[in-house]
């Protein structure tokens, strides 16, 4: 219902912007639709790698390597896993959530979700180009630390 809800009331902004001025809401629509393009591959990843990981992990492996029980095992799993994909957050959430949905804990995807966006293995050697060696491995060392106290907290509270 609430989908339906924001799909009549974009149409209706979308239609009072065309009332308003018409070149400029075509020259929106235009951006949209450019952005969607470029959005598209990524978004057609999403479903590749969701698919994928669905046909082959069924709910026992999922939940026997990243459920409640796997505990500190299953944390240090997805936090390896985080830290080398190099996926947006537009892909990792949706990939969370059917994780979830078959039996991954919520301890281990924290811990999968905060250090995908706060630790970056594959892109540490461009890291320290820029950031010089020492700030880069204590940028991802901190991030990782964090990614543990994060998980821990989330776990506790929603464990």
């Amino acid at each position: 219902m609430f989908t339906k809800i924001l799909y009549i009331l974009a149409i209706g902004m979308v239609i009072l912007s065309f009332s308003k001025d018409k070149k400029k809401t075509k020259m929106g629509l235009k951006k949209a639709w450019k952005t969607f393009e470029n959005i598209l591959p990524q978004f057609l990843a999403i479903l590749l790698i969701i698919g994928l990981m669905l046909s082959i992990l069924d709910q026992d492996t999922i939940s026997k390597l990243l459920g409640k029980e796997s505990g500190w095992l299953g944390m240090i799993i997805a936090g390896g896993l985080g830290s080398i994909t190099l996926i947006p957050g537009f892909v990792a959430f949706p990939l969370v959530d059917a994780l979830l949905k078959n039996g991954a804990g919520y301890m281990q995807i924290t811990m999968f979700v905060s250090t995908l966006m706060m630790v970056g293995i594959v892109t540490i050697p461009v890291e320290i180009q820029y950031f010089g060696k020492k700030t880069a491995l204590a940028r991802n060392i901190m991030g990782l630390g964090f990614s543990f106290i994060v998980a821990i907290v989330m776990g506790a509270i929603l464990g």
